[in-house]
């Protein structure tokens, strides 16, 4: 995806610790929908990663599906009615959920993307020897006219990503810690700074990825 192995070099490192967390806080005694969020939001960032090294194009189907079906978990979880307390709970919750919907759905637009040079084949620009075969041939698909339509959307993703990271830049600069507050305690691994942190990271390499698209 990127000619220079220096910046597909890092973001691989970031996905992958990013990941990592994700992966540790899935281990942890939880509550169901946690675990099962965290452990959704380790396989899209290993997926990501994958992605930048073109690694596992035979299962790109199965990995667009397994993010669909991740975007419409989120998306449950953000309407859910509020007697269900152990899903997305509040408007905060919500808008959280929505959101990772949204980066969800959008890594497998991702992937979607990166298959388009598949789809459409350098086969499909050769014309045969019969006339009416090649007029044939040449028409596309609803299909192929579906994807080259595809990285129309890559710029308006990459403001909206762009975006999403400078709000949880935002958030992350307006939640720091006082000065004054007492060094011998250790802030908790799922605190609000560490949410911020890898959300602006996730964002800003969404963005970086998508505009590379466009």
């Amino acid at each position: 995806m990127f000619n220079i192995p220096a910046i597909t070099w890092t973001l691989t490192a970031v996905l992958l610790l990013s990941g990592s967390y994700h992966l540790l806080q899935a281990t942890k005694p939880h509550q169901l929908t946690g675990r099962v969020n965290n452990s959704l939001h380790a396989l899209m960032n290993v997926l990501m990663a994958a992605m930048l090294w073109n690694l596992a194009p035979s299962t790109m189907l199965a990995q667009i599906a397994v993010l669909t079906g991740a975007a419409l978990w989120f998306i449950i979880q953000a309407v859910a009615r509020p007697e269900f307390k152990i899903l997305c709970a509040g408007s905060q919750g919500r808008l959280k959920c929505l959101y990772h919907s949204l980066s969800m759905a959008g890594a497998a637009l991702m992937i979607t993307m990166m298959t388009r040079h598949i789809t459409t084949g350098p086969a499909d620009a050769m014309p045969l020897p019969n006339t009416h075969h090649a007029m044939r041939h040449s028409t596309p698909t609803t299909a192929t006219a579906t994807l080259d339509h595809l990285p129309n959307l890559a710029i308006p993703l990459t403001i909206i990503f762009a975006t999403a990271a400078l709000v949880f830049i935002a958030l992350l600069l307006r939640n720091r810690k006082p000065a004054t507050t007492a060094r011998n305690k250790t802030a908790p691994n799922h605190s609000p700074r560490n949410q911020h942190s890898l959300e602006a990271l996730g964002a800003a390499i969404m963005a970086l990825m998508f505009a590379t698209m466009a």
